[in-house]
């Protein structure tokens, strides 16, 4: 049976099974499982979090689209696809399928390619606030859509979209502790399916203070305590079924609290 005939056997299950107290949904998806490492504190929450229900698309492209980040519920339903993600399901599809690893640095200058399992395995740990960017490696993106694409193909992206763009996945699975450091790029969405993720923003004018070779783990411990006021990121942790949007060119980092499961989709 090849990875098509068993994800679509899980699909299925995804419809047919009821919840249980057993379910991937309820034990985060086995991604927590002997892992004696999260980081508690989830931060304050500056950024607006609205219900879907409550905000017509054309409001998201006035008030948000094009000048701040919103976070969003209810605007997607991942509930098998979140299924299709746990850790059983992944490694039982994936598992011997080679993934490309990047440096956990602003510019990712390193690729590696490895056995998804093997990633799991070995390299899936707790991040320490004292590596480098350059010495972690991280799998988020560099995706191969072929092999992927059945798995790919049952994520329901946010219903919003921007004019004259189009949508490209970025999947990816990472430990607590890990993240990328402030960079930038186009606008999209970022969807956690297993556990949370500690985002920090800044506007496209107001370049944060960080060193591109170190992790956001650092910066969260020596620079943000001593930031003056004014210069306080807008921040909030997401958690399975919360969407973040973030606008063109805002200055970002994240940080997994969790080991954490996601898909972003970026517009371009």
């Amino acid at each position: 049976m090849d990875h098509k005939e068993v994800l679509s056997l899980l699909l299925l299950a995804a419809v047919w099974l009821p919840p249980c107290s057993g379910t991937p949904e309820r034990d985060g998806g086995g991604w927590a499982a002997g892992s004696e490492v999260e980081l508690q504190d989830e931060g304050p929450c500056s950024i607006d979090v609205l219900d879907a229900a409550s905000l017509t698309h054309r409001q998201f492209l006035e008030r948000y689209a094009y000048t701040r980040p919103v976070i969003l519920t209810g605007i997607t339903d991942n509930t098998k696809f979140r299924l299709l993600c746990s850790k059983t399901n992944l490694l039982g599809s994936f598992g011997d399928r080679s993934i490309r690893l990047s440096t956990a640095n602003t510019h990712s200058y390193k690729k590696v390619d490895v056995p998804f399992r093997e990633y799991v395995d070995v390299l899936l740990k707790p991040q320490s606030a004292d590596a480098l960017g350059s010495d972690t490696l991280y799998f988020f993106g560099d995706n191969n859509f072929t092999e992927w694409s059945p798995l790919f193909d049952q994520y329901q992206p946010p219903a919003y979209g921007l004019p004259g763009t189009t949508a490209a996945y970025s999947f990816g699975v990472a430990g607590p502790g890990s993240g990328v450091p402030f960079h930038w790029h186009g606008p999209g969405f970022s969807e956690v399916l297993y556990g949370r993720k500690r985002w920090f923003l800044y506007p496209p004018d107001r370049e944060p203070h960080f060193h591109p070779n170190r992790t956001t783990l650092s910066w969260l411990q020596e620079t943000y305590p001593v930031l003056p006021p004014e210069e306080a990121p807008l921040e909030c942790t997401i958690r399975p079924g919360e969407v973040l949007f973030f606008p063109d060119r805002w200055w970002h980092a994240t940080l997994n609290l969790d080991t954490s499961v996601f898909m972003s989709t970026f517009l371009g």
